[in-house]
């Protein structure tokens, strides 16, 4: 099939976080301003979700969800035909999108004060959560060779205290982009083990991987699964991040029975909506509009990154996933206020701010180009606009 990714969507107005917190936020109208901040697209979702959707809307009643023996099926079929990980149905625990999952991973299994490693830059959101958990971040730098991130585990052993519990992966990697290799990954199980650490890995962008590259699931390292807590969700592969609906994937079952304990005395169960349309995405007919979607933003990235890297010092990682772009301002010599003042101001972009992510972000923005494509483009031209006094 083909699907129509440069429709126009007016969001304004509509609850958007993208489009409606970008003036508060970030002083960008959305009148005139290009939103590439929060990570959500401006696709519509795909048909089957669509479909679901108007199934439910037909019975009109809106009651308790029953029997939820298709959704798991749904999620071992994709796991199993899409990444080559088979899973066991009761494996499988929903939660409130993937920051809920990593905050009940936290309560389960670490206690106030413990150190929760992050490979950073990093989802700023996790920073967040640790830190109101009364958690502390233990920020293990990432390394740049080449442009690019690298895992730097001579470093991060002479870091640990002793006093971390936990450490969370962010596979593929957002900002960097990164797909981890097979050889990093087991870097990684050794140094959870070295320090005796719970390893949450998130891997909710597994299915916007670029020609090239492929993901590999942290269970198929083996060996893990005493301490291993796997993170997917649709929200980002299939643009439904409101339907707040994510899972943990947990082989062991005393980690399985500790992390339900503590959503059943949370009394946390998942909803009827997020269910349904993540049984009606991973499916055949959403893996094709999937497909799609990555030849699109594929397409878009290489855009942004002609575009951007064109501009006297500044320069866009090599993306291998995701459709955000982490984007390297430090060689422009100017410090964060001026690169974000010409950015938001005068090309009137709403973007993530670099340092947000932790230690690595200075100097750097994330920009999402999971938008349609004219609006890639006028993006690239407003930069070019912005920073023309370097050409």
């Amino acid at each position: 099939m083909s699907y129509d990714f440069d429709r126009i969507i007016d969001r304004v107005g509509t609850h958007s976080a993208k489009w409606d917190k970008m003036e508060p936020i970030y002083g960008v109208s959305p009148e005139d301003g290009i939103p590439m901040w929060v990570a959500d697209m401006d696709f519509a979702a795909a048909p089957p979700i669509q479909a679901a959707l108007d199934r439910m809307r037909e019975v009109g009643v809106y009651g308790y969800y029953a029997d939820d023996s298709g959704y798991r099926a749904a999620i071992q079929w994709w796991m199993a035909n899409r990444h080559g990980w088979d899973i066991e149905s009761d494996w499988i625990l929903t939660t409130h999108g993937l920051v809920n999952a990593v905050a009940l991973a936290m309560e389960a299994n670490t206690d106030p004060g413990d150190g929760i490693v992050l490979m950073t830059p990093v989802y700023h959101a996790f920073h967040r959560i640790i830190k109101a958990a009364g958690r502390a971040v233990v920020e293990c730098p990432l390394a740049v060779t080449d442009g690019r991130h690298e895992m730097d585990f001579d470093a991060w052993d002479a870091q640990m205290t002793g006093s971390e519990r936990m450490l969370i992966l962010c596979s593929p990697h957002n900002p960097g982009g990164r797909v981890w290799t097979r050889a990093e990954l087991e870097g990684v199980a050794a140094f959870a083990k070295r320090h005796d650490l719970i390893l949450v890995s998130d891997e909710v962008h597994q299915d916007i991987v670029f020609p090239g590259a492929t993901h590999l699931p942290m269970a198929n390292i083996g060996g893990i699964e005493d301490r291993l807590i796997t993170l997917s969700a649709t929200s980002k592969t299939f643009n439904i991040a409101g339907c707040d609906t994510g899972n943990a994937i947990i082989a062991d079952k005393a980690l399985r029975a500790k992390f339900a304990a503590v959503q059943t005395g949370l009394s946390l169960s998942p909803n009827a909506f997020g269910l349904n349309m993540v049984e009606a995405a991973y499916s055949p007919e959403g893996a094709d509009w999937v497909d799609a979607l990555v030849d699109y933003l594929d397409e878009n990235r290489r855009i942004l990154d002609d575009g951007f890297n064109a501009i006297p010092g500044v320069r866009s990682m090599p993306l291998e996933a995701t459709y955000l772009s982490w984007v390297d301002f430090s060689g422009t010599g100017m410090d964060d206020a001026e690169a974000i003042r010409r950015v938001q101001d005068e090309a009137k972009i709403a973007v993530n701010h670099g340092t947000t992510f932790g230690d690595g972000g200075s100097g750097h923005l994330r920009f999402n180009f999971g938008t349609r494509r004219a609006l890639v483009t006028e993006a690239v031209e407003r930069m070019q606009a912005a920073f023309s006094d370097l050409q």
